[in-house]
């Protein structure tokens, strides 16, 4: 079986396609970004008018704009795979959402199985969800992501043999719109075990760490009220949040400065020396697939504080491997981080508990065996309800 995967910028498409290629599973990997995961350069093709429309903003945009132009240029996008001749394939693999359209009309040609990697719950949800919390904080904001690509996306779900939804949350969120839960299959993101590794002690000082775009769709407002609280019992608390600013957040962002440690821009290595110093991992999302760095804060030993809307409640049980708290709850949140910090022994069972579920058996390459698994049912039952072709004239 081959597998031909597209997206336009990189997500998590080359820690897959690298284990796909060493098990003779990969027909290709089409993207604008570089190859830095070792994919055969006969496997390879880069999207450069994509690449290079991007290249100002990737150096001297906000993150803001930044996406914006990289929405904006899809189109750029769909018109140069158009024009590729594709290899033999089986599998037609778009990952992410609104990037599997023409990829999907090769794959009609040739009658290839059809599969979307949903980065996201469903469109629809994610927009509602999204545009919620920019009513709430930020009046007159709107979700950064047009349209017309959420419309894409709900049509790439229709025509998709198989949804690989990353988390729990986002196969609820199929079922609630209305998606066949027979086409969802479950398929958590992997952790690259050699950079996270567990922590080998709990931090004598309470040291939260979140990671990832600060943002109203992540639940940072919740996140810096419930620190607030968890100050007043706890003075020398700190929280670490990784990642830049986005432009939802703005008026939100002059209350919050300088009440935490912010690391904008770090490398994976660097993330994992901040992890395995940490307490534990909080993530109050209120709408997600599943963060790739939850799985990496498994993989470093930490207890996650986290939502079902983050996709946590897929690999963590509440009270086994972290706190599973409501959405938007500020004192649970506050509650949960400060029972975290001050119960040390349960602390470390969690961590370790943590790890276990999260990094053990869960590596880049245990997810390329679960997705050739997956591929291979799904083209087996297709060819059984197909039913014996009649040769008969």
């Amino acid at each position: 079986m081959k597998i031909l995967m597209t997206a336009v910028a990189a997500m998590h498409a080359r820690q897959i396609a690298r284990p796909l290629q060493d098990r003779d599973a990969l027909a290709g990997l089409w993207i604008s970004d570089k190859n830095s995961t070792g994919i055969a350069p006969d496997k390879y093709r880069r999207c450069w008018p994509y690449h290079l429309a991007m290249k100002p903003f990737y150096h001297l945009a906000s993150l803001g704009l930044r996406e914006q132009m990289a929405l904006r240029l899809v189109p750029l996008w769909a018109a140069w795979v158009k024009r590729q001749k594709p290899p033999i394939f089986d599998v037609a693999y778009g990952c992410g959402g609104g990037q599997g359209t023409e990829l999907f009309d090769l794959a009609d040609q040739t009658g290839a199985l059809k599969v979307i990697d949903s980065s996201s719950s469903h469109p629809t949800s994610a927009y509602g969800f999204w545009q919620r919390e920019c009513d709430i904080w930020n009046p007159g904001a709107q979700v950064a992501t047009s349209r017309w690509l959420f419309a894409r996306w709900n049509r790439e779900l229709e025509r998709a043999d198989v949804i690989l939804c990353p988390s729990t949350f986002v196969i609820d969120s199929m079922v609630y719109n209305g998606i066949p839960e027979a086409k969802c299959v479950l398929n958590p993101y992997g952790v690259d075990t050699s950079i996270f590794k567990p922590r080998t002690v709990v931090p004598e000082k309470p040291r939260f760490v979140c990671v990832g775009s600060i943002c109203l769709r992540k639940g940072h407002q919740y996140l810096f009220r419930a620190f607030e609280k968890v100050r007043q019992v706890l003075p020398d608390a700190e929280l670490i949040c990784a990642g830049p600013y986005y432009p939802d957040f703005a008026s939100e962002r002059t209350r919050w400065e300088g009440t935490f440690t912010h690391l904008e821009n770090l490398p994976q290595p660097e993330l994992a020396k901040v992890l395995q110093q940490c307490t534990a991992f909080v993530f109050p999302s209120n709408e997600e697939s599943i963060a790739r760095a939850v799985v990496e804060a498994m993989g470093a030993g930490l207890p996650i504080i986290g939502t079902h809307e983050s996709g946590a409640t897929t690999l963590v049980n509440d009270g086994v491997e972290g706190l599973i708290i409501r959405a938007r709850d500020v004192e649970q949140l506050a509650q949960a981080m400060i029972r975290s910090a001050t119960n040390r022994e349960e602390n470390e069972r969690m961590g370790k508990a943590a790890h276990a579920r999260g990094a053990q058996n869960n590596s880049w390459g245990d997810f390329a065996d679960r997705l050739i698994r997956i591929c291979e049912q799904a083209i087996q039952q297709r060819a059984a309800a197909a039913g014996p072709r009649n040769y008969s004239r």
